[in-house]
């Protein structure tokens, strides 16, 4: 198994040997050149893929760079590459600040770029920030590129090459190797990481051989039956049924039992934004089931779904029409070499009639030309690592008309850059006419739900019921209804964690925390003995708050297993501030102060300007009484992130329960300042102006932040309460109207407009 030891460095001091690249097999497993003797033309396949090359131990074979003597600069600092004796070297900047020689290990990837891999103390491997351009010459490659040009980082960011963020053992690992332990130490101490073999070897993918040569040499198991002593089977189902073409529609539609396959589950937890839950997944079972994907969340993904950060393809896919008929990844792409199983628009014909689509009547443009090509407008590609294009999967069709509203990518003016999306909404509606843009489309509710406009709640419980949008667009709505209310929330609920999918199941269990506890118990109660994991965890963090007396022996017994599992994934994650401030949240709720401190406190060790551990620990301390303490952590917390405005804000509102209400109010407005978007902190900022005095500076608050959010109703009924204070009748009329065309029943409103007086 690999281990990977400590190296001690320093600029006076020698490096020590690398540590040595075992890839010995763990019980179970058989390796690669196994499973080739009998698999000959799919081994042979792997052996060019970018799976086989995903990692290497440095070697003359496997290191693309040249590495000899190449100098280069970045910020005022130069780096230098060499090598000695069959070995590799960078000499750089360490993480004292001071140039150092450090020895490249191991290569990660291979192509259009690869980078180098240096040891560092405490079992960590961390990737060079310079990395080699493996395009051809004339591409551009063939050349040292920084992955943050332009930037200075240095020693002590975590984002230097040496720093937390950029560590192999916690970012990279789990994808370039197989069968994979990582370790993490706890306290941040290091790591004990292992794996069966470097790179994407065959049992990443169906699972240790070990049952599956015993069954091929005949010594065959009953239960080994079905699965031939594999972990999973391609394609499981037996394959009945089969594509067939709809002449009407000009696309094939899959015709027999409904297609089951496998191959989503084992591509997406390397091929999605996600965490792990579990510590020994296994290949082919319920994605959900070992790792928690990323919704559609803000920062990560516009709001019609398309890739804004590096979020790879698994999110993308979920939305398509192609994932709803039944298309799955290894419909495109040969599994064991990766490559397309054909070129240009002769990949998409598959399952499109070209008389129908391969025709300039449908993608208008010159025939042969890029606009032709199918993927250009349906995969539109964004670069990431300076020189890593990837192509969006969600294979959408292109709506300008959304991207004129919603402000998300138009594929249009990708290409026709000196023109402007509704120009290009002008000439779709001019193809096919006006009625493509009058179709609803899911992202608007994302859009509303994000920005919290009036009427967003309706609009995402509509999405969440909507049978006919993508699932992990129905449950990115799940997760934004607490912050909109919306008066059918229980019932949306109700059905999100009865519903098949079980992404909705955990999402709907996650949004359970806005109903009251009756509520919470009848719905998550029945999930915390789900069948798929990250449901269970989502179940009980629910109930996490809920008595004991609230519930029946079964619950209790149910909710302490699921416990169990939350517990465990956190040390699973030890590595990762996130996990053990999501830890010290389930204890805060549950009232287990000091266990709940603990773990705020490990996480701030790892990371010492964590935001939400410094607000967990803060509330842990203002929920015991001792506010004192809790100021104390947030000015400690802003000592480490001086622009928090959560932070400041938070502090705020511990300077006015401890009545220093002049520094309160000094520190709201710098949140608030910090922040413009958040209504929240305007609103407060605007009462405590109000509250000591200083109505006109108030209302001056509240009408720059209601140009922002004008629906806000705190904002809106502030602003009416201060007019009708003022006898400013008119503006309290205004305000109040303004109100109740958000929600004509709102008590308060109907009471301002009453007090004032008739003309």
């Amino acid at each position: 198994m690999l281990a990977f030891a400590s190296l001690a460095i320093g600029a006076a001091m020698p490096i020590e040997p690398r540590p040595p690249a075992l890839e010995v097999p763990r019980e179970g497993h058989v390796g690669a050149v196994t499973c080739g003797g009998c698999h000959a033309a799919a081994y042979a396949d792997w052996q060019g893929s970018h799976h086989r090359h995903a990692m290497a131990a440095a070697a003359d074979a496997s290191v693309a760079a040249p590495f000899a003597g190449e100098s280069v600069r970045q910020a005022g600092r130069e780096s230098r590459f060499s090598r000695r004796d069959g070995r590799f070297f960078a000499r750089i900047e360490g993480p004292d600040g001071q140039d150092a020689e450090f020895e490249v290990t191991h290569t990660l990837g291979v192509a259009p770029l690869q980078q180098y891999l240096a040891p560092l103390p405490g079992g960590r491997l961390q990737p060079l920030p310079w990395a080699w351009d493996a395009r051809p010459a004339v591409k551009g490659g063939q050349r040292w590129f920084h992955l943050y040009p332009g930037e200075e980082i240095r020693a002590g960011d975590p984002l230097h090459w040496t720093g937390r963020i950029q560590n192999w053992n916690m970012q990279c690992a789990a994808c370039h190797t197989t069968d994979l332990r990582r370790n993490a130490l706890a306290g941040g101490q290091g790591y004990a990481t292992e794996a069966a073999a470097t790179g994407v070897t065959c049992e990443a993918c169906h699972g240790a051989g070990a049952r599956h040569v015993a069954w091929a040499q005949g010594r065959r198991r009953p239960e080994d039956a079905a699965t031939q002593g594999l972990a999973v089977r391609f394609p499981a189902g037996g394959g009945q049924g089969g594509w067939v073409m709809n002449a009407t529609r000009g696309v094939v539609r899959w015709e027999g039992p409904p297609r089951s396959t496998p191959t989503l589950d084992v591509c997406g937890p390397c091929h999605a934004r996600r965490r792990e839950i579990a510590a020994d997944p296994v290949p082919g079972r319920p994605f959900l089931d070992a790792y928690v994907p990323a919704l559609l969340e803000e920062g990560l993904y516009h709001p019609d779904g398309a890739n804004l950060d590096e979020v790879f393809e698994w999110g993308s896919f979920v939305q398509s029409r192609m994932h709803r008929a039944g298309v799955t990844c290894t419909d495109c792409h040969s599994p064991h070499s990766g490559k397309l199983r054909a070129e240009g628009n002769a990949l998409c014909l598959q399952c499109h009639a070209a008389e129908r689509f391969d025709v300039a009547a449908h993608h208008r443009h010159a025939e042969g030309s890029a606009g032709a090509q199918c993927v250009n407008c349906h995969m539109p590609s964004r670069t990431y690592m300076v020189v890593h294009a990837r192509r969006d999967h969600a294979l959408r069709v292109p709506r300008p008309d959304l991207s004129a509203r919603l402000g998300t990518p138009d594929v249009c003016t990708d290409c026709h850059r000196d023109r402007g999306a509704a120009w290009a909404a002008e000439r779709v509606a001019a193809w096919h006419g006006g009625g493509r843009a009058q179709i609803p489309h899911w992202s608007e509710a994302i859009a509303a739900g994000r920005a919290g406009e009036h009427g967003a709640g309706d609009r995402l419980l509509g999405l969440a019921a909507d049978p006919e949008a993508p699932a992990i667009a129905r449950a990115t709505a799940l997760s934004l209804l607490p912050a909109n209310s919306a008066r059918g929330i229980l019932s949306a609920l109700t059905g999100a964690v009865r519903d098949a999918d079980p992404l909705l199941r955990m999402t709907g269990a996650a949004a359970l925390s806005s109903l009251p506890p009756r509520e919470r118990i009848a719905l998550a109660a029945p999930l915390l003995d789900d069948a798929i994991r990250a449901v269970r965890l989502e179940a009980a963090r629910a109930l996490a708050p809920v008595p004991e007396a609230a519930l029946t022996p079964a619950q209790v017994a149910a909710r302490a297993r699921a416990m169990d599992e939350i517990v465990a994934a956190a040390r699973l994650n030890a590595d990762q501030p996130d996990a053990l401030t999501g830890l010290g949240t389930v204890f805060a709720d549950q009232g287990r102060a000091a266990e709940a401190e603990a773990e705020f406190r490990a996480a701030l060790r790892l990371d010492a300007a964590h935001v939400p551990a410094v607000l967990g620990l803060a509330e842990v301390f203002r929920r015991t009484a001792h506010e004192r303490a809790a100021e104390a952590v947030l000015r400690e917390g802003l000592a480490a992130a001086p622009t928090s405005a959560p932070l400041h804000h938070a502090l705020g509102l511990s300077q006015v329960r401890l009545r220093q209400i002049d520094k309160a109010v000094e520190t709201l407005g710098h949140a608030a300042a910090l922040e413009p978007s958040n209504a929240r902190f305007a609103y407060v900022y605007g009462m405590a102006l109000r509250s000591t005095g200083r109505p006109d500076m108030a209302t001056a608050v509240l009408h720059q932040a209601l140009a922002r959010h004008p629906t806000q109703r705190d904002i809106l009924l502030l602003l009416a309460v201060m007019a009708r204070d003022a006898g400013e009748w008119m503006q309290t009329r205004e305000y109040a109207e303004r109100l109740l065309a958000i929600d004509p029943q709102d008590r308060q409103a109907l009471q301002l407009l009453s007090e004032v007086p008739r003309r």
